[in-house]
């Protein structure tokens, strides 16, 4: 089984988290929530979110082999990390849309060591030449462990040194994480998702994808 809290694996609807067989009873009180096949990418860098590639640019259709998904959320080509494809339409807008607030966990290899007043800035909501971004939540942490190597590796300046930040939001809009970075002085170098909602990349290896089953509420965590 997944860890992530409430999903199932075979086809049918839920209550309260629980698989249904098709032959079982639904009592009238219970909530009854319809599941979707949702597949978990950990994308790899240079990999664009389609499946049709570009230029220089890989796609979907090299690591993915499962017919009528799409992308809900994407990730730029230099980004890289979980990905959430569906076969569910509305699911997919109530990943990709803001309003829903579904919050999103990234990794930001940033060049130099921020301090507190410069995270405050994020965590205030800074203005970017187009949006103010929501507050975030923002911390220092120590390179994730067990990552992979990037291909190709990013610049390192010997002088300057870097450092990990966690960084969640419930936006998404264009680059908005290396955007919010730079605002504060610290460019990102190289920026992972680790997790939307519940969802998380949970020791997926690198271009490596697993598909499971659930809705939009496991993606919130509520029948964990």
């Amino acid at each position: 089984m997944t860890r992530f809290p409430g999903l199932v694996f075979s086809g049918g609807a839920k209550i309260r988290g629980q698989s249904l067989g098709k032959s079982a009873k639904i009592p009238a009180f219970a909530p009854i929530v319809a599941v979707s096949r949702i597949v978990l990418l950990n994308k790899p860098y240079g990999v664009l979110s389609q499946f049709t590639p570009e230029g220089k640019w890989r796609a979907l259709n090299e690591f993915i082999p499962v017919k009528d998904v799409y992308v809900a959320g994407r990730l730029d080509a230099d980004s890289e990390g979980l990905l959430i494809l569906t076969d569910d339409g509305k699911l997919q807008a109530k990943i990709a849309d803001p309003k829903h607030k579904l919050e999103k966990t990234y990794w930001a290899q940033v060049e130099g060591v921020p301090d507190e007043p410069a995270l405050d800035r994020l965590r205030a909501g800074i203005r970017l030449s187009d949006f103010t971004a929501l507050p975030a939540k923002v911390r220092l942490i120590d390179e994730p462990a067990g990552l992979w190597l990037r291909d190709p590796p990013i610049r390192y300046r010997a002088a300057i040194p870097t450092s990990w930040l966690e960084i969640r939001i419930c936006e998404g809009k264009n680059r908005q994480v290396r955007r919010m970075t730079a605002a504060i002085g610290y460019p990102t170098l190289r920026l992972i998702r680790a997790a939307i909602g519940a969802a998380a990349l949970d020791g997926l290896a690198l271009g490596q994808w697993r598909q499971i089953e659930g809705s939009y509420q496991d993606l919130q965590g509520k029948f964990a």
